[in-house]
């Protein structure tokens, strides 16, 4: 008979067994055996169970038990590694603490949050970190675009990109920059209007960031831009895919550099609305993508110039 007291040499090895050579091995899990099915030679007893000592048949039943925290985030000043005082004041059971019991837990909640708080540079991400989660609300920013812009606020903090600058400001480039790397659409102006900071000093911090940081954003491509104008617009799925081919035959033909992506976008779902009869004005379309009718309207007429593309009689 084999035996072992590891279950990872088991694993390691090939599941096979050495008697017979037959490779359905049964798991016991009140003996904690590894037994062959075929032969019924045992393989390896006294394994080790790694799970929890807790039985739980329901999700809610596992939440309830599981004792383990939540995961590191970048988006909280000390990544969510402290400790937390409940403010409801009640005990394990759920029974409301006694007075003199309340005053202490009082105490200690108070000093807990004293100390998560201990150097400027704490001081300094609480604050950008609540910027963060106010303008990316706004905005109904993803979590991975909070994510990358908290990582790039504090690499421009351990850098010292921040002192002399507004948090505001700051906060917003990364949060932009975070928005191109992950080719989320949303323009600088937008970003701006919930934010302090004017557009001049964003966009400063922001060139700030690309240099110091090295962070590589790719090129904005006006495709990305599309389906949230279009959904904004109500408009159809057929509209949507006809802008988007718009927009590769401009790009293959060398159309797109140089141009406003957002305002590109634009011009190509009213050329889009027009050929798949969902008629939107470019006043329309100019105030969802964020650019004046002037732009929609010179986009427009150099696609249609350029790519000689037939529209119906208007």
């Amino acid at each position: 008979m084999y035996t072992s007291d590891s279950y990872e040499e088991l694993q390691t090895s090939e599941t096979k067994c050495p008697v017979c050579g037959g490779t359905n091995i049964i798991y016991d899990p009140e003996r904690g055996q590894y037994a062959c099915g075929e032969c019924g030679t045992v393989l390896t007893e006294k394994a080790v169970d790694q799970g929890p000592e807790w039985r739980a048949f329901t999700p809610e039943e596992r939440e309830k038990r599981s004792r383990v925290g939540s995961p590191i985030t970048p988006t909280v000043h000390d990544k969510g590694l402290s400790t937390v005082i409940d403010w409801r004041d009640k005990d394990a059971l759920g029974r409301r603490l006694e007075p003199k019991r309340r005053l202490e837990v009082l105490r200690w909640r108070k000093w807990q949050i004293r100390t998560r708080i201990q150097s400027s540079m704490d001081r300094n991400l609480a604050q950008a970190m609540n910027e963060l989660d106010r303008i990316a609300s706004q905005l109904a920013l993803p979590r991975s675009v909070r994510e990358e812009a908290a990582v790039i606020y504090r690499k421009a903090v351990e850098r010292g990109l921040v002192r002399g600058r507004s948090i505001e400001s700051v906060m917003a480039a990364s949060i932009y920059a975070a928005c191109r790397r992950l080719k989320v659409p949303r323009t600088l102006d937008e970003i701006v209007k919930y934010t302090k900071a004017n557009r001049k000093d964003v966009a400063r911090c922001y060139r700030l960031l690309l240099r110091e940081l090295t962070v590589r954003v790719p090129i904005a491509d006006p495709t990305d831009y599309v389906p949230r104008i279009g959904s904004l617009l109500g408009l159809g799925g057929s509209t949507l895919r006809r802008a988007a081919e718009i927009l590769k035959m401009a790009r293959d033909r060398g159309i797109t550099a140089g141009k406003d992506p957002a305002g590109l976008a634009a011009a190509a779902i009213y050329i889009a609305s027009l050929q798949e009869d969902e008629r939107r004005t470019q006043k329309e379309i100019a105030q969802v993508a964020g650019v004046t009718e002037v732009t929609v309207r010179n986009r427009y007429k150099e696609l249609v110039r350029e790519l000689n593309i037939p529209l119906p009689p208007q």
